[in-house]
């Protein structure tokens, strides 16, 4: 499905980034992995490269506007194109803490992180794709925008992504760039008790069997959504195939909420 085309997945030495990438090689991307921690990168790109895919590593921080625009402008001069973007960057949420008693700098961290992570990268590859006419930028978040108690700020920091996603989508559309997001949350996968502590939620091995009991039975489906099936949407999505499919959100969250 992307065959010759070049994607840079922002975080793409982390769980979902890393499956991501390896799906989009799979499928005949180039993916160029960015992100701050070298090692993760190059282990991610060892793994495609071992399958026969193509991956180029770059050490970048997603809030270093520089950094973000020399990286993007590499990539096009010596790929030639740039036609995907997706950020996945880490925005360090903190969960389990009432919006009454959490601390300021808890609730904002993700949303000045998460919109300014967004907005550099989806900017920087908005104009290098609006020169070259097309190209596909994705963004990811759990659609806690929607209504997540006891989440902190991952509310508000989703509902800025969420604007950004239509906003710019509308303001690039004529210039053969779609924008599209994916809602996923809760993927059991990614979780495990040390991160979770991480976020505020601090856990012993049985109310973390039954957290991930919870989320099942929360969903339409009765099951959390995998790694595969995400990494299966965005390559959908980033792809002809989805030509006509911008400005808006694909709920790849096995319904947890309705559209």
């Amino acid at each position: 499905m992307l065959e010759n085309k070049n994607a840079i997945i922002y975080g793409g030495g982390g769980a979902i980034g890393g499956a991501v990438a390896r799906t989009f090689a799979r499928h005949g991307a180039t993916v160029h992995l960015a992100g701050r921690t070298r090692a993760s990168l190059e282990a991610v790109a060892a793994g495609i490269a071992a399958a026969g895919g193509r991956a180029e590593v770059a050490v970048v921080d997603a809030l270093d506007e520089k950094a973000v625009e020399e990286h993007a402008r590499r990539v096009v001069e010596e790929a030639g194109s740039l036609d995907v973007s997706l950020n996945l960057v880490s925005r360090g949420d903190v969960h389990g803490t009432p919006l009454t008693a959490v601390p300021a700098e808890d609730f904002l961290r993700p949303v000045t992180t998460g919109i300014t992570a967004n907005f550099l990268t989806a900017r920087t590859a908005a104009r290098h794709m609006s020169e070259q006419g097309s190209g596909v930028i994705l963004a990811l978040n759990s659609g806690s925008a929607k209504g997540s108690p006891m989440m902190g700020g991952t509310g508000p920091a989703d509902a800025a992504i969420d604007a950004l996603v239509r906003n710019l989508a509308q303001e690039c559309g004529p210039s053969g760039v779609r924008v599209v997001g994916i809602w996923t949350a809760g993927l059991p996968e990614t979780m495990t008790r040390e991160k979770l502590a991480l976020h505020g939620a601090d856990l012993d091995e049985a109310a973390f069997e039954r957290l991930l009991t919870r989320l099942a039975e929360m969903r339409m489906l009765r099951r959390s959504p995998t790694l595969a099936q995400i990494a299966d949407t965005a390559a959908f999505l980033a792809s002809d195939g989805a030509a006509a499919i911008t400005a808006t959100f694909v709920n790849a969250t096995a319904g947890i909420f309705t559209d």
